[in-house]
């Protein structure tokens, strides 16, 4: 018997790495009429600010077109009800066609969750046991941060290290001519520790917010309604988060390798003979800390953006203006 014919439509990037690994699924316990022909199409299919139904309708469209049996869409963005609570997935079983957000599944084991649903989807719709349009909705508020948290991985904060390439080697370079300055060195002695707390935030807020401007990343409301305004908190929620991770990690990169600067290049009696008072290895510590938070700020300001994809890539509304295009490129 011949195999069931499945798309799996996935947006760009994300969305397309996961499906790309689904293309081998099977049916549970290896029963169906000769089991699956998954193809996959990496494009995107829906908006932001548009209903499940407009996206099944575009699935419906692209089943039609290639002569899919069934066709399930694959999404990074979250899917809303008509109610305003989030959903995992949608699913028309008459119309043979169904859409699953990924951020719904969280942020961790999304390979593995996303494979289970996109089988249990396929499954119920081959079997269907209800012609109805079926939606499976995640709880109040913790469903909100599990959308949040998906999102923001689906951002991959540790890839944001590319486009800030340049500043981060500015940094370096900073950081590396400030453990050498005896003046520097009386700062940072003089110094509490609330207060390098204090500077270590400050550097990652000001960055991030340096980022946010200059890449033009803040999501603005198409209109004032509820629902773009929820939508624009959403995305910039989790463009904040992304950034404040990617730039979390670049700073501790920062910190490891002044660091080895300092231990390299001081020795604690030279230290202690400027400062007038004993030193240790301790105060190199702290003197490498109160140099990343100054060379973050010198180096990120002083310097552009590396690679606008990467930053673009840790911004939804961004990711959402290629989308928009793309649609509207495509024939009606």
């Amino acid at each position: 018997m011949e195999p069931i014919r499945v798309g799996l439509v996935a947006d760009p990037a994300s969305p397309t790495a996961v499906a790309r690994r689904m293309t081998n699924l099977v049916p549970p316990g290896a029963a169906g009429r000769g089991g699956w022909d998954i193809q996959l199409l990496s494009e995107p299919f829906t908006l932001g600010n548009e209903d499940v139904d407009t996206a099944l309708s575009r699935l419906r469209t692209e089943r039609s077109r290639r002569q899919w049996e069934l066709v399930i869409g694959v999404t990074e963005l979250p899917l809303r009800d008509d109610d305003g609570g989030y959903l995992l997935a949608a699913i028309d079983p008459q119309r043979q066609s169904a859409v699953l957000s990924l951020p719904a599944l969280g942020g961790f084991r999304v390979q593995t969750r996303a494979r289970d649903a996109v089988r249990g989807l396929i499954s119920g719709m081959t079997e269907p046991r209800s012609s109805e349009e079926q939606r499976v909705p995640l709880p109040g508020l913790s469903g909100r941060g599990r959308v949040l948290m998906g999102m923001v991985l689906a951002n991959r904060p540790w890839l944001l290290a590319a486009g800030l390439k340049s500043a981060l080697v500015a940094a370096l370079a900073t950081g590396a001519v400030a453990t050498i300055q005896p003046t520097v060195w009386q700062l940072a002695a003089s110094l509490s520790g609330w207060r390098l707390v204090v500077a270590t935030i400050a550097s990652i807020m000001i960055v991030v917010a340096w980022i946010v401007i200059d890449g033009e990343l803040w999501d603005r409301p198409e209109n004032g309604s509820a629902q773009a305004r929820e939508r624009s908190r959403l995305y910039n929620t989790s463009t904040l988060l992304t950034l404040t991770a990617g730039v979390v990690i670049c700073y501790a990169v920062l910190y490891v390798v002044n660091l080895a600067w300092a231990l390299f290049v001081l020795n604690p009696d030279v230290l202690g003979g400027s400062l007038g008072e004993s030193a240790g290895y301790g105060d190199l510590f702290v003197l490498t800390w109160f140099v990343a938070s100054v060379a973050t700020l010198g180096g990120a300001l002083g310097t552009g953006l590396e690679s606008d994809e990467a930053i673009r890539a840790a911004a939804y509304s961004k990711r959402e203006e290629v989308r928009r295009a793309r649609l509207a490129a495509e024939p009606a």
